[in-house]
């Protein structure tokens, strides 16, 4: 296991305190760190934070207070590089109408400079893994939730940047898709990728994360390895799952917020 506070974090995120308003901050001094060739699975409840800390990540909010790196880079010191750094698969699609999926590719590829060759390989490769490739000359009207979904899961996996940030990724898959992308997603943490993975669904964060975030109110409540997580809330069976791990460390964040006059807990 790789241990926080190392120099090579490929996203190291500090003390970050950010939200809408700086009366009201959604998100209280988080700290966090993904390296390369690892998944950090980022888990909470709706409104826990997790879409406010992606957008800080991303560069479209400015920290209250704190502050976040990529490649030892922040925003403000080289905006280019730092989005260079960077692929983001959002929850809810978004994709040009009159571009077909196999060109949406190649622009993805154009953008970061991917040799034109290596892009056409891995697109053959990541349309068969994602049962694409009858799909590739396909515009996106004629496509389904899912597809495309898989549309913009295979542009972030074809440039593979130094980080991926990827927004509830398996909603709309079908199960040989899910299996697809997991798959992929390990083949680019192998190829050295960070990855942070937002996702309510449990089972597949505890299989494939390397290590895990909880989010609740805007602060981290636990993190770890999905054992150090299960431990956190005080399971230690092989038989517990990451579900009632999850729901245990929220009750108890809960009944401390509100021993504590109804304010967040911190830890």
């Amino acid at each position: 296991m790789v241990q926080e506070g190392r120099t090579e974090a490929t996203l190291r995120v500090t003390d970050l305190t950010g939200g809408y308003s700086r009366r009201k901050p959604v998100l209280h001094g988080v700290s966090l760190e993904v390296r390369a060739g690892e998944i950090v699975g980022l888990i909470g409840l709706n409104g826990a934070g997790k879409s406010t800390l992606i957008r800080h990540v991303l560069g479209l909010m400015t920290p209250h207070s704190g502050e976040v790196s990529v490649m030892g880079v922040r925003l403000e010191e080289d905006r280019d590089r730092y989005r260079q750094s960077c692929a983001y698969v959002p929850e809810h699609p978004m994709l040009f109408p009159h571009l077909t999926v196999r060109e949406h590719l190649r622009f993805s590829a154009s953008a970061y400079g991917m040799d034109k060759e290596a892009a056409e390989r891995r697109t053959a490769e990541l349309a068969s893994a994602f049962r694409m490739s009858e799909a590739l000359d396909a515009l996106p009207d004629t496509l389904s939730k899912g597809m495309k979904q898989k549309t913009m899961l295979m542009g972030a996996l074809l440039v593979a940047p130094p980080l991926l940030i990827i927004d509830e990724p398996l909603l709309g898959l079908d199960p040989l898709a899910i299996r697809g992308l997991l798959g992929a997603l390990e083949e680019a943490r192998d190829a050295g990728c960070a990855i942070l993975l937002s996702s309510h669904i449990l089972p597949a964060l505890e299989r494939r994360a390397d290590r895990l975030a909880v989010l609740h109110r805007g602060e981290i409540i636990a993190r770890g390895t999905p054992r150090d997580v299960k431990l956190q809330a005080g399971f230690d069976s092989a038989d517990a799952s990451l579900d009632d791990a999850f729901e245990t460390l929220v009750v108890k964040a809960e009944t401390r917020g509100s021993a504590a006059e109804g304010g967040p807990s911190r830890v």
